[in-house]
């Protein structure tokens, strides 16, 4: 039977605006990750999906390895030429899914530039009403990732999907399903938000998880506040950070989630560039530790007779 401890899945995000997926994925495919999220930056750069989703599960071959979420991120409420490319990148994807094995597209929801975040409200709705119809009929959930983009209630170019505050206002505007979050607790850390208590009240709106993870410098706060010259957070992987991920991985299974956490590591102020791939590596086995499940299957042993393991009441 398959380890019941890995329906929780430990991957990371493959950049894919280039049209080098395929490529990426091959390169570290037999690192251990066990999902990959192939992401767009703002545009496909009009590249065949199909034939991208082929050649990208091709790269995985017969490893155990799964795409459940494809990434889009830009504004497709705006309407400049970039914007355009974003929210056809987002029909093109909603369209395609199923060629990568995905059942999943995520991003931001856009925002109206520069404005307050209720003012993006309008928009969202008549955009992505459209969008969950498009994406319900091919079978396809729509998740919004928590991150600011350095925006905030009153003024922002990117999102309005991160703060509890503001999911409230969207899934009131779009009830739909097939609409919910693609979460991770870095971007609540940012904020100073406890994420374990948020996963309680919200998973059943998280679609995907990236793992992601914050240092506060409670000390740097203290001194000289969250508006001086000093970061008083630093976007970290798994494994480096406060968070703990054997908690947050707890509270998932409780919840019932059932997924991938995909690793976005590129943020870190240290494993970033020639670090990269050590910090990715690193983050996988602590995730996957915190997880269990990968060096004893524990349950099979129980079905398969080791009587060690059986309860003695």
């Amino acid at each position: 039977m398959s380890n019941p401890a890995k329906s929780i899945r430990i991957g990371t995000m493959i950049q894919a605006t280039e049209g080098k997926a395929p490529e990426n994925i091959a390169a570290i495919a037999d690192l251990g990750f066990e999902s990959f999220e192939p992401f767009f930056w703002q545009t496909t750069n009009g590249q065949d999906l199909a034939e991208l989703g082929k050649r990208s599960r091709d790269a995985i071959g017969d490893r155990d390895i799964t795409i459940s979420t494809l990434g889009m991120f830009g504004n497709p409420l705006e309407d400049q030429e970039m914007d355009r490319q974003t929210l056809q990148g987002w029909k093109d994807c909603i369209d395609n899914a199923h060629h990568f094995g995905a059942t999943c597209v995520a991003g931001f929801t856009g925002r109206i530039r520069n404005q307050k975040l209720t003012d993006s409200l309008p928009k969202y709705k008549q955009v992505w009403s459209e969008l969950a119809k498009r994406a319900a009929d091919k079978g396809v959930k729509i998740a919004f990732e928590n991150c600011a983009m350095d925006g905030n209630w009153q003024t922002g170019d990117w999102n309005i999907a991160h703060n509890p505050d503001a999911w409230e206002l969207m899934f009131n505007e779009t009830p739909d399903d097939n609409i919910g979050l693609e979460w991770e607790p870095c971007h609540q850390l940012v904020y100073l938000i406890d994420p374990l208590p948020q996963i309680r009240k919200w998973a059943h709106k998280f679609f995907h998880v990236h793992g992601k993870d914050a240092t506060v410098r409670w000390e740097v706060i203290r001194e000289h506040g969250v508006f001086g010259k000093e970061p008083f957070v630093f976007m970290r992987t798994p494994g480096f950070g406060d968070s703990n991920w054997t908690d947050v991985i707890s509270e998932l299974r409780l919840a019932g989630y059932r997924g991938s956490i995909d690793i976005e590591g590129w943020h870190d102020p240290v494993y970033r560039d020639a670090l990269e791939m050590t910090g990715q590596v690193r983050g996988l086995n602590y995730l996957k530790q915190c997880r269990g499940g990968d060096f004893v299957d524990a349950q099979a042993a129980y079905d398969g007779g080791d009587p060690s393991l059986k309860n003695p009441a």
